[in-house]
């Protein structure tokens, strides 16, 4: 390869002439070649180098430079991978070679937000004492990607806690803040109502700061799960006044079904849906979710075969969505003959979830023998959830043969380890005692009692509460 000068090499970097490893190779030698150690051209070798997944690589132009550089330091936490990234930093902290600056932080606790399937909370909270000890906590950018990176660890608490500390705060900030309540895998009702507040705080004095599209659809979901219509009703009034035409935004509009349908406005989001210039899975599943909760089962399964028509494949998602719609209606005959087009027409591979809806069908349908069978015949282990919601069948029509059955097999599932277990097994008991108590077979049902007792576990009453007064945020 003949001599590269200094802007060539930076040329061909910044661009996307290498494809391949090898042909990074060949720049980074001809900058060893004529002693190019300038870093803004390591950098960029750095970068290609991650970006084509030979992050040793990268990881040796750091070792090798010499003198500790914060810049290409940054330029490996930022490109590499999350796991690395955090390891990166924790290393050179224990060197106490460089001082760190606020685009290191920004882009570790980055890492630690990003890490898949990794819980980084300790890890990152050392940083934010890091970030404390050395004054970075007043840099927006910090705190910013510090609400990220909590809100993503499931600490919602402490993403507010920077939050509200904040003196200065952007419209990244704001947003990051919303969609970090409603990034939770399961968000509470608090979570919801805290962003719907701190949502209209920021319309109120969030000094002329928007929403984005993706706070949009967050705010909607939110609505939508605490079934506040009236809120709901006014996010979407904001909308076409502020933002867009929910018709010409596919995901806006799909937020918009979703959150009409939920909070009982059928024909609300009927109307959005008819109207949108642009239909995804998402949005499809959402109308079809909409009819299926609303008792409209056949109209569901109607709307997959229009989806179909349009060329838009049904995912895993929308096939529950749709099962669910004939376990609610009675619609046997229909939902077997859905679950057998999954994997055969859709190319959806059933998982537990869709098999659990068939044996609700089943179960609500009186047809026990049939679902005991069905499970009994799953490529896949079933889960306890399954023989519960069987037992639930038996005892409400009365099948004891097969209720004993189903109660005696779940019994033998899985052993007492932890508190939640406990209480799982403890109602599978009081289910089997119930079927018992149904066809008055009082001595069974007190043999179970008894056993219960053995094993220390209590039948405790429940308890239910009514609101008595709508207040909508």
């Amino acid at each position: 390869m003949p001599f590269l000068p200094r802007l060539t090499c930076f040329s061909l970097l910044n661009h996307n002439t290498p494809k391949t490893v090898r042909h990074v190779k060949q720049i980074h030698a001809q900058l060893i070649t004529n002693a190019l150690k300038v870093p803004f051209l390591l950098a960029k070798l750095m970068e290609k180098y991650c970006f084509l997944s030979s992050s040793p690589h990268a990881h040796l132009i750091l070792e090798h430079f010499g003198n500790a550089n914060l810049f290409l330091l940054n330029t490996l936490i930022r490109c590499t991978q999350p796991k690395d990234s955090i390891l990166v930093f924790a290393n050179w902290v224990s060197k106490g070679k460089l001082a760190f600056n606020d685009f290191t932080y920004t882009f570790v606790l980055g890492a630690c937000a990003r890490a898949p399937a990794l819980s980084t909370l300790w890890e990152g909270r050392q940083i934010h004492g890091q970030v404390l000890k050395h004054g970075g906590i007043s840099n927006i950018l910090v705190q910013t990607t510090m609400i990220y990176f909590y809100a993503n660890n499931k600490d919602v608490l402490s993403a507010r806690m920077v939050f509200d500390e904040m003196v200065v705060r952007s419209y990244v900030t704001w947003n990051t803040m919303i969609t970090g309540y409603c990034s939770q895998r399961e968000i509470s009702k608090e979570c919801a109502r805290d962003a719907l507040a701190l949502f209209r705080q920021m319309l109120d004095d969030g000094c002329g700061v928007k929403p984005t599209d993706t706070t949009m659809v967050c705010i909607l979901s939110v609505a939508a799960q605490l079934g506040v219509l009236e809120t709901g009703t006014c996010v979407h009034g904001y909308i076409e006044k502020t933002i867009c035409v929910p018709e010409n935004d596919v995901f806006i509009g799909t937020g918009l079904v979703d959150m009409y349908s939920k909070c009982g406005c059928l024909e609300s989001a009927l109307s959005v849906f008819r109207r949108m210039n642009e239909r995804n899975v998402l949005t499809w599943t959402a109308m079809a979710t909409g009819l299926a909760i609303h008792g409209r089962g056949k109209e569901a399964l109607q709307l997959l075969d229009v989806m179909w028509a349009y060329g838009v494949r049904p995912n895993g998602v929308t096939c529950t969505s749709l099962l669910f719609a004939c376990c609610h209606v009675g619609l046997v005959e229909e939902g077997l003959h859905l679950f057998d087009k999954m994997k055969s027409k859709f190319g959806v591979i059933p998982g537990m979830q869709h098999y659990g809806c068939i044996v609700d069908l089943l179960g609500r349908a009186g047809h026990l023998k049939e679902a005991y069978e069905f499970i009994r015949g799953m490529p896949i282990e079933p889960d306890a959830i399954l023989w519960r919601s069987l037992l639930s069948a038996c005892k409400v029509h009365g099948d004891v043969a097969t209720g004993e059955k189903v109660g005696k097999l779940l019994l033998q599932l899985h052993p007492e380890k932890s508190a939640v277990d406990l209480v799982l097994r403890g109602e599978d008991y009081i289910a089997l005692s119930n079927v018992y108590a149904s066809a008055e077979r009082w001595e069974d049902m007190e043999t179970v009692r008894q056993k219960m007792k053995i094993k220390g576990i209590e039948n405790k009453p429940g308890c239910s509460s009514i609101q008595t007064m709508s207040n909508p945020l």
